[in-house]
C-alpha cells in the first residue's frame, strides 16, 4: 500500500463518478456516453486501484448493482438480495472456476431482470431487479409476457429469477407495426426503437399492461431461488428440468466441465449470429448446489457463477475522417471512418463515436493510430486510441442546413447540435411518412436511408426527392449504395409520380388526417387539390367525419406560406390521378367502423381500412356513439375500446364477421 495515496484516490473518485454516470445512463436511461469496451477498461482500473490501497469508496461501481427504481411504479424489496456476476474474458479461466466440478454453461440475456413469484399455482407478483435491494413491482405487465404459465401445477410458493426480454424477429414487427399505426393517425413524432433492450425495459416497467401485451416480451428463467421444501438432490440441472416441467422456457443451456467447457464456448459462439435472442455473453453457474452455496458471495458478486464475455479482437488502423449527421432531434452524430480492417469475419472502415463527451474521451485527431474492435462480436467501436492528438475539430455549422451548432450538456454527456428549427433533419419523421407504404409508397426510401441523404445535404424538402437522380455520383459512394441500388431507388421514385390526392394527402402529415381521413377528403372534393386549398372551413368541415377542430387544421396548414411553396414545388413534379371510386351500393355503405387488435386476413390495418374505405364506409380511430361496429378478432378481450363497445351496445365482430357484411 502507498504511503500517499491522494493522488490515487482522486483518480478512484474520477473513474468511480465516470463509471457510475455511464451505467445509469445506459441501463436507466437508454443512452451511452462511453463504449463498453471502455466501460470495462475503466471498471478493471478501479477494481485494480481499490485492490493495490485497501480503500473501497462509498457507492463505488464495484460494491453497487443495478439501476434505481423509478417513481412511477410501487417499489418493494427482495427476499434476497440480487448481486451483479463477475466477470471474465478468459476460457482457461472458466476451466479454473470449474475445478474438479461440473457447471451449467447458458446465454447471458441482454435483457431485464425479473423474479416472479408463484403462490398455490399462481403468479402472484413480479419485481424487477432494481438496484438489487429494491424494485419496482411489475405483476400485471408480467402476466401479459408470451410465453410465462399463468398457472402451473405446483402448489407450495416457488420464486425464480429469469430474464425479460424482446427477440430481435418481433422488435422489427413492433418497430413496423409503430410506424404503420403513426402514418395511419399522421403522427410525425415517431421515432424507431434503437435495440430490443430498450425497448424491453420501457415495455416490462410500464404504467399500463395493456401496451406491454402489445410488445411481445418473453421470460427465460435462469436461477431457481425456492420452491418450498421440494428436494432436488443437489442439481441446478435438476432445478432447470423441473421448471421446464412445470411450463417454463429456461435459458437454453449446455452442461459443461472443466474439459469440455471451451468447446461449449465456442458452440454458443457460432450461434451469435442467428440467435434470435439478445444476449451479450455466457453465465457459468455451478450445477452442486450444496458446494456453490458454501463458497458464500463477496460484497457484490456470488461465488458460485461467472459471466463470460467474448475477449474482444481488436484490430490497429488510422482514423482518416469523421462524419457528422444530424438526426431528427437536432443531435449531431459522429462516425470515425478508417482504413478498412478484418474483423470477426467482415470489412470495418465505420464506427460511432456516440457524442462529444466519447471525442474527448478518446481524445481524438485524424491521423491518429486507433484500434477498433466489435461489441459483443457485432457493433463496430473504437477501442482505443494510440496517438492521442485531441485536436479534432468540431463543425461550427450543420452538414444539412447549414445552420450554427452549438454545444449542450444531456445529462452527463457533451453532444453538439444544430440550432436551425427548420432543418431537414429535425423533420426526418416528414419524410419517413411522405414515403411510405400507404402514402407515396416509395420502395427503398427507408427511415435509415432517409437519414443518410438528409445528412448528407441531399434532400431539404418533398420536391428534392425527385432530384435525387441529379446526385447519382455522391449517392453511389454512400455505404450501403451502390450502381444497381441506385437505379432501382431512382425507379420506384419516378414510379411515384403518378399518384392519386389521397395517397399525397396521406404523405403531407397534416395533423390529424392520416390514411382514413385523406381518403375522406379526397373523396369530398372529387379529387381536385386546387378546390381542396381554396375551400373554407365550413366546406371543409362538411366533410365526413371531419368536423370543425380538423378543419381549421387543415386551413391553417395550407394557409402556412412555407407549407404552401413547398406543396407548390412539389406539386409540379406530380401528376394526380383519378381516384378509386367508393362503392355506395356495399351492404355497409355508410356505416363506421372501429378496428384494433391482431388482423390475420389483412396484411396490415391499413389494407382493412382501405377496403372499408372502397366500399362507402369510414373507418375512425375511437370507439364513440356514432360507432356501428367495433373489429376484433379477440370478442372477449379486456381491452379500453372492447369495454366502451360493451357499455355502448355496439357489436364487437371479428375479421371473418366483417368479410360476411361484405356477401
Amino acid at each position: 500500500m502507498r504511503e500517499d495515496n491522494t493522488a490515487v484516490i482522486e483518480r478512484m473518485k474520477e473513474l468511480s463518478d465516470l463509471l457510475t454516470r455511464a451505467s445509469r445512463a445506459y441501463y436507466s436511461e437508454d443512452r451511452e456516453i462511453i463504449s463498453n469496451f471502455e466501460y470495462d477498461r475503466l471498471y478493471d482500473e478501479l477494481a485494480g486501484l481499490e485492490q493495490e490501497t485497501g480503500i473501497v469508496l462509498s457507492g463505488s461501481p464495484t460494491v453497487t448493482v443495478g439501476y434505481e427504481a423509478a417513481e412511477s411504479l410501487p417499489k418493494e424489496r427482495h427476499e434476497q438480495p440480487m448481486l451483479s456476476l463477475g466477470k471474465t474474458k478468459s476460457r482457461q479461466e472458466l476451466a479454473d472456476f470449474l475445478g474438479s466440478h461440473e457447471g451449467l454453461l447458458s446465454w447471458k440475456l441482454d435483457g431485464l431482470t425479473v423474479v416472479v413469484t408463484y403462490e398455490n399455482g399462481v403468479l402472484t407478483k413480479a419485481v424487477t431487479r432494481g438496484n438489487g435491494e429494491e424494485g419496482e413491482v411489475i405483476t400485471a405487465n408480467a402476466r401479459t409476457f408470451e410465453n410465462i404459465p399463468a398457472r402451473i401445477p405446483f402448489r407450495d410458493k416457488l420464486v425464480i429469477r429469469g430474464e425479460a426480454v424482446i427477440r430481435y424477429s418481433d422488435f422489427v414487427k413492433i418497430n413496423r407495426a409503430l410506424a404503420d399505426e403513426a402514418e395511419e393517425s399522421g403522427d410525425l413524432s415517431f421515432s424507431a426503437y434503437k435495440n430490443p433492450r430498450n425497448l424491453c425495459s420501457g415495455s416490462v416497467r410500464q404504467l399500463s399492461s395493456e401496451v406491454t401485451a402489445r410488445r411481445h416480451v418473453r421470460f427465460y428463467p435462469f436461477f431457481l431461488v425456492s420452491a418450498g421444501n421440494t428436494d432436488f438432490n443437489d442439481s441446478r440441472e435438476e432445478q432447470f428440468r423441473f421448471l421446464s416441467s412445470l411450463g417454463f422456457e429456461v435459458v437454453e443451456y449446455k452442461r459443461v466441465n472443466a474439459s469440455t467447457v471451451e468447446s461449449c464456448v465456442e458452440w454458443f459462439e457460432q450461434r451469435i449470429e442467428g440467435n434470435d435472442i439478445p444476449s451479450d455473453g455466457l453465465v457459468l453457474l455451478l450445477d452442486e448446489i450444496a458446494y456453490g452455496e458454501q463458497l458464500g458471495v463477496t460484497a457484490k458478486f456470488p461465488r458460485n457463477s461467472i459471466a463470460f464475455k467474448w475477449a474482444d479482437v481488436t484490430e490497429e488502423t488510422t482514423l482518416r475522417d469523421v462524419e457528422w449527421s444530424a438526426s431528427r432531434t437536432g443531435l449531431l452524430n459522429p462516425v470515425a471512418i478508417f482504413d478498412p480492417v478484418e474483423l470477426e469475419g467482415t470489412t470495418v472502415r465505420r464506427a460511432s463515436v456516440h457524442n462529444v463527451s466519447m471525442i474527448r474521451a478518446l481524445k481524438l485527431g485524424i491521423g491518429d493510430r486507433i484500434t477498433v474492435y466489435k461489441a459483443n462480436m457485432i457493433i463496430p467501436q473504437i477501442a482505443e486510441n494510440l496517438t492521442m492528438s485531441d485536436d479534432l475539430p468540431l463543425p461550427e455549422f450543420c452538414p444539412v442546413c447549414g445552420g450554427r451548432t452549438a454545444l449542450q450538456n444531456d445529462h452527463d454527456s457533451v453532444e453538439l447540435v444544430c440550432t436551425d428549427p427548420g432543418c431537414a433533419a429535425k423533420h426526418l419523421g416528414r419524410y419517413v411518412l411522405f414515403c411510405s407504404r400507404n402514402a407515396m409508397n416509395i420502395e427503398g426510401l427507408s427511415e435509415m436511408t432517409l437519414e443518410k441523404l438528409i445528412g448528407a445535404g441531399l434532400i431539404h424538402g418533398y420536391a428534392d426527392i425527385y432530384h435525387l437522380k441529379d446526385h447519382r455520383e455522391v449517392i453511389e459512394k454512400m455505404e450501403g449504395f451502390g450502381k444497381k441500388s441506385f437505379e432501382n431507388l431512382t425507379e420506384k421514385i419516378e414510379g411515384s409520380r403518378q399518384c392519386t390526392l389521397s395517397e399525397l394527402l396521406a404523405a403531407l402529415g397534416i395533423p390529424g388526417i392520416g390514411t382514413a381521413g385523406a381518403r375522406v377528403l379526397a373523396r369530398c372534393f372529387d379529387g381536385d387539390m386546387d378546390r381542396l386549398r381554396n375551400a373554407d372551413e365550413t366546406e371543409l368541415a362538411g366533410a365526413e367525419g371531419i368536423g370543425p377542430v380538423l378543419a381549421a387544421q387543415i386551413r391553417a396548414y395550407f394557409d402556412d406560406a412555407g407549407n404552401a411553396a413547398e406543396l407548390d414545388r412539389l406539386m409540379d413534379e406530380l401528376e394526380l390521378k383519378s381516384e378509386a371510386g367508393a362503392d355506395t351500393a356495399s351492404p355497409i355503405a355508410g356505416k363506421t367502423f372501429v378496428i384494433t387488435g391482431k388482423l390475420y386476413h389483412f396484411e396490415n390495418r391499413d389494407a382493412l381500412v382501405k377496403l372499408i374505405g372502397e366500399n362507402g364506409a369510414r373507418c375512425t380511430g375511437s370507439v364513440s356513439p356514432a360507432t356501428d361496429y367495433l373489429i376484433n378478432n379477440d370478442a372477449g378481450s379486456g381491452s379500453s375500446k372492447n369495454r366502451k363497445a360493451a357499455e355502448l351496445g355496439i357489436p364487437v365482430i371479428t375479421e371473418d364477421e366483417f368479410l360476411a357484411l361484405l356477401g
